[in-house]
C-alpha cells in the first residue's frame, strides 16, 4: 500500500509538472490523510485567487476532481489517528507536525509519494520506500 502525500496530490490535481507519475500511483488504491482535502483545496484556491493562474471555472473543476479522488480513488483516514506518532517524528527531525502526519502514516503502510523533497528524505531515513516526485 502506498500514502500520497498533500504535494502529490496537488500537483496532480493541479496537472503541474511531472503530474502523470502521481496519476500512475492512483491505480494503486492509495492513502493519504482528510488534511490532504484541505491542504489541496487551499492550492487550488491560491493557483485562482492569489496566482492567478487558474480562471474560477478551472478552479470548480479541479474542486469537483478532488471530490471524486475522495469519492472513488483515494482512501483518506482521519489525521487523528496518526498524531502521536507525526508529534514524535516532528520533534526528533524538527519538521511540522502537519507533515510529520504523512510520514507516520507512511511509516504504517511502507511507501510513501511526495513532492516535498525534505519529507522524501526524512521518509528514506526512517527506512519507507520513498519516490520523490520533483
Amino acid at each position: 500500500m502506498i500514502v500520497i502525500d498533500a504535494s502529490s496530490l496537488a500537483k496532480y490535481i493541479l496537472k503541474e509538472e511531472n503530474w502523470e507519475t502521481v496519476r500512475d500511483h492512483l491505480v494503486t488504491e492509495p492513502y493519504s490523510l482528510d488534511l490532504a482535502l484541505a491542504e489541496v483545496s487551499n492550492a487550488i484556491w491560491k493557483h485562482h485567487v492569489l496566482y492567478r493562474r487558474i480562471s474560477g471555472s478551472e478552479a470548480s473543476l479541479m474542486f469537483d476532481a478532488l471530490k471524486k479522488l475522495r469519492a472513488d480513488v483515494v482512501v483518506f483516514e482521519s489525521f487523528e489517528v496518526y498524531l502521536q506518532g507525526a508529534q514524535e517524528i516532528a520533534s526528533k527531525e524538527k519538521i511540522p507536525v502537519y507533515d510529520a502526519l504523512y510520514l507516520a502514516q507512511a511509516e504504517k503502510y511502507g511507501n510513501f509519494v511526495t513532492s516535498d523533497e525534505i519529507q522524501s528524505e526524512i521518509g528514506k531515513k526512517r527506512g519507507i520506500n520513498v519516490e520523490y516526485v520533483e
